[in-house]
């Protein structure tokens, strides 16, 4: 089991999205709000040095918000699943199998952040028919 805390108001990346026009051609990029939270959460995990986890897992995410304000859980839940393979904690966020327990908690305006817990999947996963 691993267990990592990224510090910080959790920001979603789909609902963080600004279009912009490069020679005439829209272009799609985050926001400066989400690309500075995903600086800040990438810099928090390289704390936490241990081997990516190649196989299934599940993953368990508490989040603390500043403020009232609430966000869209699925859309925390992919910016986190993408960070954490981005920051090479998980080989890829299609081998998270389950986010059961992840939640959001309420406020700490002192000390938003979001509390990850991963454990790696042991048994056997039945292949889809």
């Amino acid at each position: 089991m691993r267990q990592l805390l990224i510090s910080g108001q959790p920001i979603t990346k789909k609902n963080s999205q600004v279009i912009s026009c490069i020679n005439g051609y829209p272009l799609v990029n985050q926001s400066k709000a989400y690309r500075a939270y995903e600086k800040m959460a990438l810099k928090a995990l390289l704390a936490y040095p241990e081997q990516t986890i190649v196989g299934p897992v599940t993953v368990r995410v508490h989040y603390w918000l500043k403020d009232r304000r609430r966000p869209d859980l699925t859309n925390l839940l992919q910016a986190t699943a993408d960070i954490l393979e981005k920051a090479k904690v998980i080989a890829n966020d299609r081998n998270i199998v389950s986010w059961d327990g992840s939640r959001i908690m309420g406020v700490s305006r002192q000390n938003p952040r979001a509390e990850i817990m991963i454990r790696p999947v042991c048994q056997r996963i039945e292949r889809w028919i």
